[in-house]
């Protein structure tokens, strides 16, 4: 008989260099693809300092980026803020790419280096890899050479145009970067590799052609009109249209080709942003509960010492702290702690049901292998969905929610769901319309354009429940529409019940901003 050899930890004390990386690295991978089923990128890691950190931060943690003003605003202040000790720094940024990069802190210990390749590297990567809103709207594989394209293109048109120029189109389509995406899928798939060729045909189709659609426009003398001009018009120019970039890129008709080109470039960046927007919850409750089992499990290998897993369970436990309602540190909802939460109960209920789980939950309920289950769930929900199907009474309980009306006409507040069947349902529901972008983002839609007269811009705003857009944010973003239109603008806020105009915003454009081709 022969005694095992005991398993030597992959470090001790809180000192790292590349070789202990690259161990933690492969104890992870052979966890992560061997026991918990993930499927992955490649992998690249990359250590960067505080600096770089500050850096990625204002670039939204893109590795490649064209330059303004605001990014190096956003430095700054993150910046002040880190020095005077008022802003921590992430311990890790991921890009969702293959391969997937990875950005872990050089000040980071031997064991957060390992906590954070297990979040960013595998529980990350392998959401982006295998969600389906990711895998319907951005090129993973093609997304670096889209932004090295976009870097030299933008300082291009820099020199070509100046800088001035560049940073006013900048501005005004940054301004509209929440409205120029398309929240349906569209027949095409997304290939941004091809994007920098597609770019050179627009440009020399451009440059052999110019616009029949506004040569062909009547004036304002004509006196007979057609009665299908109208349906006409909005059928050429695909309207109602959601996507304002989009829009403008295509029928804007004083934008010359490199402004167009710049549109789609913010455009695309804003397209490819869109599924991260309605997977927070769900992307971190991912990556916190595999680095949580990961961590556990190098624990019981005996490659972690009792002292780093003290070290991560303190780091573990302030990410997914959550203040109660009336704690003065309560903001919101920590989607760590939410997230986190709910996988961890799929996996109760999977493997230790209650009664009342198998009543609210009899597709899973006692199925065992949680992380069959779980897969499935990261592959085939976004955070409303999520919510609404897997959040659980006793999760319910746990967190003490409870559901209350603010009514604006009424000077009370009222509270709507307690823990009882009927409340849990309504707090699911409630909750997940604050997922839902469909309630947190303004319906705002191109509707039509005065061709027969002055060129006027129509866009409507469906005001859910009645609540009108803040004035002087709308007319704000309205000045910058009508900037890159070059006419003017009328938004018209509408009750979608009824369909009778609560309210009108109408702008003229700003002269110098766009040039007429």
């Amino acid at each position: 008989m022969t005694l095992a050899t005991p398993t030597r930890p992959l470090f001790e004390g809180a000192d790292w260099e590349f070789s202990t990386v690259q161990r933690a690295y492969e104890a992870i991978e052979q966890i992560a693809l061997g026991e918990l089923g993930l499927d992955v990128y490649p992998n690249q890691i990359e250590v960067i300092g505080t600096e770089q950190m500050l850096d990625a931060y204002s670039s939204i943690g893109m590795p490649l980026f064209y330059k303004h003003w605001s990014f190096g605003k956003q430095f700054a202040r993150n910046e002040a803020l880190y020095r005077a000790g008022m802003q921590g720094l992430a311990y890790e940024i991921v890009i969702n790419s293959n391969p997937c990069i990875s950005y872990i802190m050089e000040e980071n210990t031997a064991t957060l280096q390992t906590l954070v390749i297990a979040h960013a590297a595998f529980g990350h990567n392998h959401f982006f890899k295998n969600n389906y809103l990711f895998r319907q709207w951005t090129d993973a594989n093609g997304i670096l050479d889209y932004l090295e394209f976009a870097k030299s293109y933008i300082a291009e048109c820099e020199e070509k145009h100046g800088e001035a120029a560049v940073e006013r189109l900048l501005d005004a389509a940054h301004a509209l970067m929440t409205h120029g995406v398309h929240r349906y899928p569209r027949p095409r798939a997304i290939d941004l590799r091809g994007e920098e060729r597609r770019a050179r045909e627009r440009r020399a189709y451009d440059e052999s052609v110019f616009n029949d659609l506004w040569r062909t426009v009547p004036g304002k003398s004509n006196a007979h009109k057609d009665p299908t001009a109208g349906e006409r018009r909005r059928a050429l120019l695909q309207l109602p249209q959601e996507n304002i970039l989009y829009f403008l890129e295509k029928a804007a008709p004083r934008l010359a080709p490199w402004q167009r080109e710049i549109l789609r470039i913010v455009r695309q960046i804003a397209q490819y942003f869109y599924p991260q927007s309605q997977t927070k919850l769900m992307n971190e409750g991912c990556a916190t509960y595999v680095h949580y089992r990961i961590m556990n499990r190098l624990h019981e290998k005996g490659l972690l010492t009792d002292g780093a897993m003290v070290e991560f369970l303190r780091s573990h436990t302030n990410v997914v702290f959550q203040p109660e309602f009336d704690d003065p540190r309560y903001s919101s909802i920590n989607p760590y702690a939410l997230g986190f939460a709910m996988m961890q109960d799929i996996a109760r209920i999977c493997n230790e049901p209650t009664a009342e789980d198998l009543q609210w939950f009899p597709a899973i309920a006692g199925k065992g292998d949680e992380m069959a289950v779980l897969r499935d769930v990261w592959a085939n929900y976004r955070d409303e969905s999520f919510i609404l199907q897997f959040l659980s009474p006793r999760l319910i309980r746990q967190f003490g929610l409870f559901h209350v009306l603010d009514d604006a006409e009424d000077p009370h507040l009222t509270v709507q769901a307690i823990h009882d069947e009927r409340g849990y349902r309504k707090i699911q529901r409630a909750l997940a319309r604050q997922y839902d972008i469909a309630w947190t983002l303004p319906d705002i839609q191109v509707v039509d354009v005065d061709l027969d007269g002055d060129r006027k811009l129509v866009l409507q705003h469906r005001a859910l429940n009645r609540v009108l857009l803040d004035e002087k944010d709308a007319r704000a973003v309205l000045q910058h529409l009508a900037d890159l239109w070059g006419y003017d603008v009328v938004m018209r806020e509408i009750d979608p019940t009824g369909e009778q105009v609560m309210k009108e915003h109408s702008l003229t454009p700003r002269p110098g901003i766009v040039r007429a081709i």
